[in-house]
This record gives structure tokens, sequence and C-alpha cells, in this order.
């Protein structure tokens, strides 16, 4: 089994925690209906369509 020859330092310890837990930047794309930045798969928040069909009327949530 391997033993580490040197105790790891709390820098280097944290650097490489760090690496590992960052947060990645969501995907977005562009609405095909009105051109908003919106998450994949998930009706627009703008228009409410969703792959070229009407999800959510937005006259009736205003």
């Amino acid at each position: 089994m391997a033993v580490p020859k040197y105790k790891t330092s709390k820098a280097r310890a944290a650097s490489r925690k760090a690496a590992n837990m960052r947060l990645a930047t969501p995907t977005l794309s562009v609405c095909g209906t009105c051109g908003n930045m919106v998450v994949p798969h998930r009706v627009c928040p703008k228009c409410g369509f969703y792959r070229g069909k009407q999800i959510i009327d937005q006259e009736k949530m205003a």
C-alpha cells in the first residue's frame, strides 16, 4: 500500500478539494420563438413556448 512520504499541506489539500467542488455554469440555449436564453428542456419563462408549442399562456399568468 502506498504511504505518503511527507505531510500534505493545508493549502495543497484545500486547492485540490476546491478544484473538484466548483459549480459548473448552467448550459443555456436560445429559445426558438422569442430568442431568450433558456436552460435546455425547460419551458421559456418569457414566452411560455417549449419545442414550438405554447405550454403556458402568459396573458393568463399576468
